[in-house]
Formats: structure tokens, C-alpha cells, sequence
């Protein structure tokens, strides 16, 4: 049985500002990157686009400079242990602090593959490889994601059969998890579960639908690619052969 959110199926756009991209590819500085699109030198999709407001997805998105395609960069991945209090886009109307900048020093214009909350922290990859990206976020590919997690008091285990089984959240079932209790004492359980879906904030959503609120939570893993001794709020390039880990 296909599930629905195989059809409906989208990579979350992470989009900025033309100029911004024009000037990352080493085209121009920003206003001279301004001054081109206004001139009818920059198109999008095959579209010639002189609004300076016009924000693109460089992932998914064909931008050319006078008929010619923006030079692409080397092809990297970054592996961000991500602190609390981050969000997961490239830039963020309120203010608050974005991923991309605790990587200090990286020269690409990295994305983040998926998200992870504002008040969770954990592996995140970033890259600039659209294909990669897309491939690690299809649900078709079933890649695990395994998250630890602290809740209050001591889940029955019936409760957490519910999760191992599917459970219903917003109209729609999750698929089966993994889930095993890592400790626990009468104030508090610290849990392991591994999905591969990725909805917008499905483990809390999980656990609160059996009464167990998250108290904490940190993705550790993808696929077989984990945090290792990672800092919280460090990152490190992922090599061709560390990402086939992803895929296990």
C-alpha cells in the first residue's frame, strides 16, 4: 500500500534573496548583482526577472547571468551538531539565530537537508547538492533517522507499542518505529526511537499522543552516519564514502 505522502512528495524550498545567490557564485558584489537584475541580464527558470525582491531556491532552481548558467561549486556536505535555539533556514524574519551561521569558515553556500525544531538539537546535514538532498529526503527511500529523548515518569509498555505499531497524528497513521527505553527511574525515561518519516515535529507529536510529553530531544543518527564525538554547535565535512552510511 502506497502511503499519501509518497504523491504529495516536495523538497521544503530554501530560498534567498537573487542578489544574495548572484553575488555567492563570485559573479558580482551584491549591488552590482542588483544593478544586473534590474538591467534584464538575470533570468530564472528561463524567465528574465528585474524584481530585487525575488527570492530563489539555488537547489532546485536554473538561474543564468547574460545567458549563462551561475558557476557551480564544488559538491560538500557538512555534518552540524545543532544547538537549541537555531532554526533550520537560511535566514529568519524574527531575527533569531540560523544554522548556516555557526559555520564559520564555509565558503559554499550550503542548505540544510530537512529541519529539525528550534528547541532540538542534533545531526543536521547541509550541502549544495540538490540530487543528494533530494535522495536523502524522499520518503521512498526510507532513510532512519534515530533520535534519544528524555520524557517525564515511565511510559507503560503498552503505550510504546502503540509507536512500534503506527499511530494516528493530525488524520494520519505513522509508520512503525523502533523504540527501546536506553534508562529510566521513577522522575524520568531517556528513550531511543528510529523513524524515517519526516513530518513537522512527529517524534513530540508521537509522544505526546501517548501522554508522554518530550522534555529533550536529539537526533543522533542518519541511517548509519552518527554524531560521534561532535560538540554541540560544531560541524564537520562529510566524505563521499561517510555519506553511503546515510543509506544503510
Amino acid at each position: 500500500m502506497v502511503p499519501v505522502f509518497l504523491t504529495n512528495f516536495t523538497i521544503p524550498p530554501m530560498k534567498e534573496r537573487l542578489q544574495k545567490v548572484i553575488a555567492a557564485a563570485g559573479i558580482c558584489s551584491r549591488r552590482q548583482a542588483e544593478k544586473h537584475i534590474v538591467g534584464g541580464d538575470i533570468s530564472v527558470d528561463g524567465v528574465i526577472t528585474t524584481e530585487l525582491g525575488t527570492r530563489v531556491d539555488p537547489l532546485t532552481q536554473q538561474i543564468t547571468f547574460r545567458g549563462k548558467m551561475l558557476p557551480q561549486p564544488e559538491k560538500v556536505c557538512y555534518l552540524l551538531n545543532k544547538p537549541k535555539g537555531y532554526v533550520t533556514t537560511m535566514d529568519d524574519p524574527q531575527g533569531r539565530p540560523v544554522v548556516t551561521d555557526l559555520l564559520k569558515g564555509v565558503r559554499e553556500r550550503v542548505y540544510p537537508v530537512g529541519r529539525l525544531d528550534l528547541d532540538t538539537e542534533g545531526a543536521l546535514l547541509l550541502t549544495n547538492d540538490g540530487e543528494l538532498a533530494h535522495r536523502i529526503l524522499h520518503p521512498s527511500n526510507e532513510i532512519m533517522r534515530t533520535y534519544e529523548l528524555e520524557v517525564a515518569a515511565r511510559p507503560m509498555q503498552s503505550k510504546l507499542d502503540l509507536l512500534t505499531q503506527g499511530i494516528d497524528i493530525e488524520g494520519r497513521k505513522t509508520w512503525p518505529a523502533q523504540v527501546r527505553i536506553l534508562n529510566s527511574n521513577s522522575k524520568q525515561t531517556t528513550l531511543e526511537i528510529i523513524i524515517h518519516e519526516g513530518r513537522k515535529r512527529q517524534v513530540r507529536k508521537m509522544f505526546e499522543a501517548i501522554g508522554h510529553p518530550v522534555v529533550t530531544l536529539r537526533r543522533i543518527k542518519y541511517g548509519q552516519l552518527g554524531l560521534g564525538g561532535l560538540r554541540v554547535g560544531s560541524f564537520r565535512k562529510i566524505s563521499q564514502k561517510e555519506l553511503e552510511n546515510v543509506f544503510k
